[in-house]
């Protein structure tokens, strides 16, 4: 039998006439928060976790949470934590006026013992739907602040401002009005895309932590070493990240950076950016101890070695070569290369099968993702073993195979592609990147650039021989369309925030407010002369299209290469590491919102020969003739298919 609907019952138990006490002993979210505001009195575990995380799915508390928290605990609190919904602990709740009493025994036990000390007691002001919500007295000047900025925040999310508008329901209006209007607001997320797709990215998280190798291996049948002392190779920005990580978790690390200067920094920057971080996560343990050296021998007694010099192959095998006479055997050697061939690096040691990659993004201590990367011959152990790091880290792993670019990197090519070749034929930065805010990303591609720095990518471009000197400046290069607009600005010593100069200009080097550059309007406009180019008006829609349906067309092509198990891989590495709006699920899963024979269609007509990006990908062109399955279905269309292949 099915249980009372939620909300009548939660009237029913504010109702009753008899001391009634939630006892919390550990977590109490959404709907469980909800039932214990309901109840007279609430108690809690000290180690309880309390929280309305609603409006993270796409939602909003649909149980009376958004009208009876501001009458407890008043309008600005209640504001914070329905819009963001954080989860707090029980010491907080308290302070803020959610619980009466927090024990570090029995909840339950403590529960019937305080119903019993004030039974016969009036219940009429603990009834939260009788009483009036605490507000300040510029009440609607806070609202529409609030609103304004989760608007900003939010970028085009529904929930958190259905959120506010529910609050100033609870703020303006009788209970029950409020409620009607909680159900109104929640019936028109219920139906929304959004709520599907923050429900999608929800559960792809889940579903990436159980990753398979080709070899049958899985994550239900490998076991990982637990790791409790582990080295770091190089202390530039990544690799600092890297030792904080690792230290948050308690695993002692031995950080190695050969450069005397940067080495004295990196000893000087690292702790206090450890203690920062500690102090803000609040640790139960304390962290792992940190060693700083200038010699690789120091590594020997490590379990693992994560590698993070520059993204120079010739360093890299350099680096794996030493490490592997120096480490004692068994020990995992990692790369935190963002595309470089792991096979290679592997190629180089003693122990090929210990080899894996460990990409992390910056900053390595903050960002959640890790593309754990695994070769032919990376053993089981070793991806389970960076897989669950990555998990004591907080991170949320995903296990990619081996090909230049991995996947996010792979999938980012084209997408950077795009926006240049948008440049060339009458677009501007600023025009680029608005659409690309508007769609929901943070930042744009060209002020995400000036943010990361444009020698970063021109270095890469360098090594690939795309570019550098002895190479002709042609707009097709390796047989195919290529723009130089990149490389030039490097060459005229505009390599973004740091030079103070980039795609924008800043108020000097450091800065972090860009604003339009007339000299790249000159210089655009003298790139379109010399090379018999006539700038055209280029639409929002265009610009959307060019630059997601290429990237997306890549991730059918990773996914027909078995690089990534499934979409749910492809979403989780773009929503956490590369800004893809949380609410539009990721781009996989954003293709089957659109429509497969529409992103086929578009692709068709923006295709050109010299821009093989813009093919369309095999696996979208069967998809679409397979009558275009839903996303959840594509992982087993594509096993189907895989095995179909090889009868």
């Amino acid at each position: 039998m099915l249980g009372p609907p939620l909300v009548p019952m939660i009237h029913a138990i504010e109702a009753v006439d008899k001391p009634v006490a939630a006892a919390i002993e550990g977590v109490a979210l959404g709907g469980g928060l909800e039932l214990a505001l309901a109840c007279h009195y609430r108690i809690a575990h000290s180690k309880a976790v309390l929280g309305l995380p609603e409006v993270t799915l796409g939602l909003l508390p649909g149980a009376g949470g958004s009208q009876r928290l501001p009458r407890l605990i008043g309008l600005t609190a209640a504001l914070d934590l329905i819009t963001t919904g954080r989860h707090v602990s029980a010491a907080e709740a308290l302070k803020l006026g959610v619980l009466d009493q927090v024990t570090d025994s029995n909840a339950v036990d403590l529960a019937v013992e305080f119903v019993r000390s004030v039974a016969g007691q009036p219940l009429d002001s603990r009834r939260l739907s009788t009483l009036p919500c605490p507000c300040p007295p510029d009440v609607d000047s806070l609202l529409d602040k609030v609103m304004s900025k989760v608007r900003q925040r939010s970028r085009g999310a529904l929930a958190p401002v259905a959120c506010v508008r529910a609050l100033r329901a609870a703020a303006s209006l009788p209970y029950a009005q409020g409620m009607e209007k909680e159900r109104e607001l929640m019936a028109t997320l219920f139906n929304s895309g959004q709520a599907r797709a923050l429900q999608y990215a929800f559960f792809s998280q889940r579903v990436v932590g159980k990753w398979s190798l080709p070899s049958g291996a899985r994550w239900d049948n490998s076991t990982a070493r637990i790791i409790s002392k582990a080295a770091v190779i190089g202390l530039g920005t990544m690799g600092r990240g890297i030792v904080v990580a690792l230290a948050l978790t308690g695993i002692s690390v031995v950080a190695v950076e050969t450069q005397e200067k940067q080495l004295a920094e990196a000893s000087r920057v690292v702790p206090a950016m450890l203690q920062r971080e500690a102090g803000r996560r609040r640790l139960a343990t304390p962290p792992g101890v940190i060693s700083f050296s200038s010699n690789l021998q120091d590594v020997s007694e490590v379990e693992l070695v994560i590698e993070a010099v520059f993204e120079v192959m010739s360093l890299k095998l350099q680096v794996f070569k030493h490490l592997s006479s120096v480490c004692r055997p068994g020990t995992l050697l990692c790369s935190n290369t963002s595309g470089l061939d792991i096979d290679q690096l592997a190629a180089v040691t003693q122990s090929p099968g210990l080899v894996v990659g460990m990409h992390f993004f910056a900053p390595a201590h903050v960002m959640k993702l890790l593309e754990v990367v695994y070769g032919p011959r990376s053993s089981p152990e070793a991806v389970a073993t960076a897989m669950q790091l990555g998990k004591r880290m907080g991170k949320v792993g995903v296990a990619v195979g081996n090909c230049p670019g991995f996947v996010g990197n792979r999938m980012l090519k084209p997408y950077l592609e795009q926006a240049n070749f948008l440049l060339e034929e009458g677009a501007t930065p600023r025009q680029v990147d608005e659409a690309l805010e508007e769609f929901g990303f943070p930042m744009g591609v060209f002020r995400m650039s000036d943010l990361s720095g444009l020698d970063v990518g021109w270095r890469i471009r360098k090594e690939a021989g795309l570019t550098g000197p002895g190479v002709e400046s042609t707009r097709t290069r390796q047989g195919r369309r290529y723009s130089p607009l990149p490389d030039q600005m490097c060459e005229a010593g505009r390599l973004g925030q740091k030079t103070g100069k980039g795609w924008y200009q800043y108020d000097g080097p450091g800065g972090r407010v860009a604003r339009s550059d007339p000299w790249v309007h000159i210089f655009l406009e003298t790139y379109r002369a010399e090379h018999g180019l006539v700038a055209r008006s280029i639409t929002l829609e265009e610009i959307l299209e060019r630059c997601l349906y290429a990237l997306i067309n890549e991730g059918f092509n990773i996914l027909q290469d078995a690089v990534a198990a499934g979409p749910e891989d492809i979403d989780a590495i773009y929503v956490f590491g590369y800004g893809w709006p949380r609410h539009r699920g990721g781009p996989m899963f954003h293709a089957d919102q659109v429509g497969l024979g529409r992103i086929l269609q578009r692709l068709n007509q923006h295709s050109h020969p010299d821009v093989p990006h813009l093919k369309p990908s095999t696996l979208l062109r069967r998809l679409v003739a397979a009558g275009s399955p839903p996303v959840q279905k594509w992982r087993e269309f594509i096993n189907k298919e895989r095995v179909h292949s090889q009868l």
